[in-house]
């Protein structure tokens, strides 16, 4: 085991089985799992049943203590995101790295406590914005970056997330704005992201509008059947034993209706961002669209860069009760076009896209963080990476509740 970085996981829901099995299995020659912690000890056993070589356990409160005595390099937190600052703060003063999910935290104070403890301790925290591995938004990065469409003047960006997907973030935790900061922190912090990578850009001031219209006990889908968005749990093996069962312990219900009171977080969302470039972008989030995927547009002084990525073309009858994992059954497809001034539009010729762990990111984020992969485009996100994707949707959250705009750097006390 001599040399290993010795891992150690805290949040162990679903989305923790992709970095444990990154740790145990795709990169068990450069890394070690040594320990889980959580607030649901059920949750933790039914990880260590999945394991060949179960770890010893901690209760979330004890996380100071497990750092201590399993020795741990560098701590993975995929727990609930109002969570994410504690723990990240307490493993950077234990000395010990982090790689944490998306976002960074949920607030600007709690951004401002990890920011200070990084420069305190001299420790590294690393932010899982998968999508910088998508090898799709890797070809758009390196466009841009090489003058294609010249100097970039404006983005419109607009995201949909269909009946499926997106109706699941309004069974879970995330339905509460206190706990995820609402999707234009947990969901739309990957894409203020991207945009950040892809210009080389920061933010610099937000305004938004949104509301909650298809979901929650008012929303316009309460018209369609219900049952089809019902999750039964009983029936995906793997999340009845991670959260039905589990459920007696700790009172989480991770099927909760989508259409019953309780819903704090908006589902349609307009933004419109300046940039210290100067550019601007303009930016949509539906979480209740029939299909899924995305159009990106990017204006620049020398022509114009256009992406479509469908995921799924349509949501097939009976599925938006399912738990979208990895790849779509429905249909997909991916083009990109250069349209430059004076000559025709030409299609960027693309490798045959990987539908599963969102485009084949996961793996890739994992051998970078985990696998000590080289990362020459610079695809690793630092704390200040997080913040600055954070703090567009925190401006965006507080342009809602003003309605005017927000200036980023009045958000932080640390620049």
């Amino acid at each position: 085991m001599a040399g290993k970085k010795r891992i150690a996981v805290i949040g162990t829901g679903s989305r923790a089985e992709m970095f444990i099995r990154a740790v145990t299995d795709d990169h068990a020659d450069t890394a070690e799992l040594v320990a889980l912690a959580d607030v649901n000890q059920a949750r933790m056993d039914v990880h260590n049943g999945w394991l060949k070589r179960p770890v010893p356990t901690y209760q979330a409160a004890e996380l100071e203590r497990m750092i201590s005595e399993t020795r741990t390099d560098e701590l993975i937190v995929t727990s609930v995101d109002s969570t994410h600052a504690e723990h990240i703060v307490t493993a950077l003063e234990a000395g010990c790295d982090v790689i944490t999910e998306k976002p960074m935290t949920v607030d600007a104070p709690s951004c401002d406590r990890i920011l200070d403890a990084v420069e305190r301790t001299g420790r590294r925290v690393q932010v899982a914005f998968n999508y910088r591995f998508n090898p799709v938004h890797e070809v758009v990065r390196s466009l841009l970056a090489g003058g294609e469409i010249g100097e970039v003047g404006s983005v419109h960006f607009e995201w949909l997330l269909d009946v499926r997907h997106g109706a699941d973030y309004f069974r879970r935790w995330h339905r509460d704005k206190a706990n995820s900061g609402g999707l234009l922190v947990h969901k739309s912090g990957h894409h203020f992201d991207l945009v950040n990578w892809w210009l080389g850009a920061a933010p610099r001031e937000v305004y938004a509008s949104g509301r909650l219209f298809f979901y929650g006990d008012q929303g316009r889908g309460r018209g369609l059947d219900k049952e089809r968005f019902a999750l039964d749990l009983a029936a995906d093996p793997r999340l009845k034993a991670l959260y039905l069962d589990a459920q007696k312990e700790d009172g989480y219900r991770r099927d909760q209706d989508v259409f019953a009171p309780g819903v704090t977080i908006e589902d349609d969302l307009a933004v419109l961002v300046r940039y210290d470039t100067g550019a601007t972008m303009t930016y949509h989030l539906t979480a209740y669209a029939p299909w899924e995927g995305y159009r990106l547009m990017v204006n620049g002084s020398k022509g114009r860069l256009e992406l479509e990525v469908i995921e799924s073309d349509h949501v097939s009858p009976g599925a938006a009760g399912m738990v979208k994992h990895g790849a779509s059954p429905e249909s997909g497809s991916v083009t990109l076009t250069i349209r430059p001034y004076w000559t025709p539009p030409y299609a960027v010729e693309l490798q045959p896209v990987d539908r599963e762990g969102h485009g084949g990111a996961d793996k890739r984020l994992t051998g970078v963080l985990l696998g000590g992969q080289t990362d020459p485009m610079n695809r690793s996100a630092t704390a200040r990476d997080g913040a600055l994707a954070l703090l567009t949707g925190l401006a965006a959250n507080q342009s809602l509740r003003d309605d005017a705009p927000v200036r980023v750097a009045d958000l932080l006390e640390k620049e």
